[in-house]
Parts: structure tokens; sequence; C-alpha cells
């Protein structure tokens, strides 16, 4: 564990446009698309130089399944007596007022925040985020891959509940502390990204409460790209119930409720083969209709690959095991 005192700043030496205060976030949710909801929240306030001021949690009832189960351990019974978003909104955003967001992969939990927001007719109060994963990268440090347990073990910082949005969230602040000190010791400047919200959000009224779809479709935000080789050997074929592994081939059939590019960027990143096809090899078959009848379907059933779907899929993208020595 780096000593606090070889990476915090003097006062002079403290950049003067540093933020005043932080808010560490972590959202775990029922999965990725534009209709998922968060299932529980977490913030760590930290003050301008990344100390502890207090923390905060909460269960959020999403009106629809949980998702899985399995990765964030909240069933549809532990959940059914929880707050609405629209119940929690004000307290989560007297925790964000005026200050940073921060959070591991943020783009993914600002979406699913100003999401929540905008179904609740209202905007929470921060202005920009910062992504640990952006930070990390502006420090140089040497890590295998930006999976939060490993920015974690680089600190020393011990994870007991990974996926339980409370610990995440301590993890998380419990890194970015030293971050923020190094950075402010080199003078590097912090990757501070606009936080816009919705406002274009709207629910069908002819549609039921609970798995609603919403009216609001955004455009992309990054262009396709052509991706490099996957470094990795295929470890062979993904197992139901266990983790995704560097080197897996992922085929993908039929329309996504992520733009397909990001979600396959996504992938990409953390070190799988994107299939532009289905064989013998395919590790697994990411699809939202199973039953469709398409050409990669009918292979992965003649071929037992295994198929998810894309909540599942990207629950586990969190959290993606490293390629076998």
């Amino acid at each position: 564990m780096l000593d606090d005192r070889t990476t915090a700043a003097s006062p002079a030496e403290w950049p003067t446009a540093y933020p005043r205060g932080y808010a560490v976030v972590d959202v775990e949710t029922t999965g990725l698309a534009r209709d998922d909801r968060i299932v529980s929240a977490a913030v760590y306030r930290l003050d301008a130089r990344g100390e502890v001021e207090d923390h905060w949690y909460t269960l959020v009832n999403p009106e629809r399944d949980p998702g899985p189960v399995w990765i964030h351990g909240l069933t549809r019974d532990v959940l059914s007596d929880a707050p609405l978003f629209a119940d929690i909104a004000d307290e989560f955003a007297a925790r964000l007022a005026d200050r940073v967001l921060v959070a591991h992969n943020a783009v993914f939990d600002w979406s699913m925040i100003a999401r929540e927001y905008a179904r609740a007719s209202s905007v929470p109060p921060v202005r920009q985020r910062l992504c640990t994963i952006a930070l990390s990268k502006e420090l140089g440090l040497p890590l295998p891959n930006h999976k939060l347990e490993t920015l974690a073990a680089h600190f020393g910082v011990v994870q007991q509940r990974a996926h339980h949005a409370l610990d995440d969230a301590r993890v998380l602040a419990e890194a970015f502390r030293p971050s923020l000190r190094a950075a402010a010791r080199s003078g590097v400047r912090l990757p501070l990204l606009e936080c816009r919200p919705l406002t274009e959000w709207s629910d069908s009224p002819a549609t039921p409460r609970i798995g609603r779809q919403s009216s609001y479709r955004p455009g992309s935000w990054r262009p396709a790209r052509k991706r490099p080789p996957c470094p990795y050997p295929n470890p062979g074929r993904y197992v139901p119930g266990g983790p995704l592994r560097q080197g897996m081939r992922v085929a993908f059939s039929g329309d996504t409720s992520v733009e397909r590019d990001l979600l396959e960027d996504r992938a990409a990143e953390a070190g799988l083969h994107i299939a532009t096809s289905l064989s013998r090899l395919t590790s697994l078959l990411v699809t939202n209709d199973p039953d469709s009848g398409t050409s990669k379907t009918a292979k992965a059933k003649e071929y037992g690959t295994p198929v998810i779907d894309e909540a599942a899929f990207g629950q586990l993208l969190r959290d993606v095991a490293p390629a076998e020595g």
C-alpha cells in the first residue's frame, strides 16, 4: 500500500484548479440497456484531498425483474420493499451536489443515474465526472488490466464484497485518494468530463409500469473502428455460472439495446475476441432473441454453444477473468 505521507502534496503544491469535493459512486443495475434500472446505489463523499467525509447506501426497487441476481445478489423479494428511485432522488442529489462524480467506468454509472433522474422529471446536481480508469491511464499506473479489483490491489485496498454497491464505492474511494494525491504531486490535469443531463426522456403511458420501454433513443457517441486482433488465446467455451475469461470468442446476434459498436468495443477492451460468425470454436453467443432462427442461433443450437442475453453479458463484462498463463 502507498504511504499517504509519500503521496500527499503539500498545501502549497496542491493544484488550485482541482475540484473542491468528490462523490465516489457505484450503482448496481438490472442490466446495461436503456430501460434497465438501478437496484442499489452508494456514495462516498470526499473532500478536496480525497479524505472521506461520510457515506450513504440504499436499495432501490427497480419496478421490474432485478436481472442477474447471481452478480449483485439482490432478489425480487429483497427489493420489493425498497424505496423507488423517485423516493430517494432528493437524498441522492444531496450527496452529489456541487461535487465531481467519481466512478470506475464513469460513463456507465452516469448514464444510469441520468436516466433515473430523467424518468423522475428531475436533473441530478452534478456537472462533471471523473473516470478512475482514465485517471489510472493518465498516471501511467502499471496495471495488467483496468478492473476495479486490479486497481484496488495496486494500492493495497482489500475488496470484501465485489458487486455490492457500498463496498465497491468504499474500495474505489480508498484507491482514488492515493491516485488523486499522485496526480496533484505530479501536476497531472484531471480527466474531467461534462455530465449532460437527459432532457428528452418520456415513458409511453400505454405501456405497463413494470418492464416499460422508453421513447428516448440516444445516438451513437463514438464511431465504429477497426479493432486490433485479440492478444489472448481462446480458453474454450463459456461455462454458465462462471466468469468470462480473456480470449473467449464472443459472437452477437440480433438487436441490442446498447449500441452494437459500443458493446463490442467494451468486450474487446476487456480482452475478449469479437467473432463475426459462429463456429465450433465460439465460446459464447449473446442474443436477446435465442429463438429468432438466425444462422448464428441455429448454429449455436447445433454446436451446443452457450447462449446468454445482453443484460447478463453486460454484468459479466464488468468482471472478466485474466487469460490463463
